[in-house]
């Protein structure tokens, strides 16, 4: 039986194998009394927190905008300046300057949709990716005999698997590939009508897609969100029809959009860089207490 986590080293490593987002906080610079010394750290998920910065109505406001910053989806850094005064609910005089680092989920998470023979090639490469991967299908049967996964893959047995849609994560990825093609419409359906999800990747012909397009705009779907929908899904430049060979494809795919993500975050890390370094160069100068 594992031992609770209580430190906030312990709970990065945590968040890390699990692929869940999270904000270290840490008290930069300290003026007069404050609950703790500067280097104090704590870590903040959407759900719970580890450590303390030294309780009361500085953490209470610190936990609170960590959380909001985690809305935002977005790997960064933020300094603020927090004055230990009666207006903050605090009488301890002092003053304290705190780095926010979000470390959003660098694991994107995809759902695959249906353990057939094309998935079962599938997972084994996509879980050596940066990737947290929930497998669903609604046959136990056959998920009884793929028990042992790799850490970052979740089986999950669901009786109607299109109602799981709801419940993952903020742009999520999925891709469809169940044995029956009213599954596979209804799981569509459900994911188009998430605007967060940008790529719902179905395996299977040009005849189907347009069908299923089709049947999309009936239901009142606009033509762009019908071109989330990617199928026949992978590389068309990979030929062959064999299940390793349309799971290397598909694979394919996902590793261009893992890289154009990978791309995108840095893009952004460095304009954040850019938006604290004036802040960054101030501390520097120990903050003044405030009463």
């Amino acid at each position: 039986m594992s031992l609770p986590i209580k430190t906030w080293y312990d709970a990065v490593n945590q968040c890390q194998q699990q692929g869940k987002s999270y904000v270290l906080v840490t008290l930069l610079a300290t003026a007069g009394s404050t609950p703790r010394n500067g280097g104090s750290k704590m870590l903040v998920c959407d759900d719970t927190t580890f450590d303390t910065i030294g309780g009361g109505h500085l953490e209470f406001e610190v936990t609170k905008q960590a959380r909001e910053l985690l809305l935002q989806s977005t790997t960064t850094q933020k300094i603020e300046h927090y004055p230990l005064s009666s207006k903050l609910g605090q009488c301890c005089g002092g003053a304290t300057n705190v780095l926010f680092e979000v470390f959003q989920d660098h694991t994107q998470h995809i759902a695959i949709y249906g353990a057939g023979h094309v998935s079962k090639a599938l997972v084994p490469i996509l879980a050596q990716l940066p990737l947290q991967i929930s497998w669903i299908d609604n046959r136990q049967e056959i998920l009884e005999h793929l028990a042992e996964q790799p850490n970052n893959v979740n089986l999950r047995l669901s009786e109607q698997p299109a109602t799981t849609i709801a419940n993952l994560p903020n742009k999520s990825w999925v891709m469809v590939m169940t044995h029956n093609h009213q599954l596979d419409f209804d799981i569509i359906e459900a994911a188009i009508k998430r605007s967060d999800i940008d790529f719902v990747g179905m395996i299977g012909s040009d005849t189907k897609a347009r069908r299923f397009k089709t049947r999309l705009a009936h239901k009142g779907f606009a033509p762009q969100d019908s071109q989330r929908l990617v199928s026949p899904v992978g590389l068309l430049s990979i030929p062959g029809k064999r299940p390793v060979e349309v799971a290397v494809s598909m694979a394919a795919q996902l590793i261009q959009l893992l890289d154009n993500k990978t791309l995108t975050t840095q893009q952004q890390q460095q304009q954040a860089w850019r938006e604290n370094k004036q802040l960054i160069q101030s501390l520097t100068r120990q903050p003044e207490s405030e009463s």
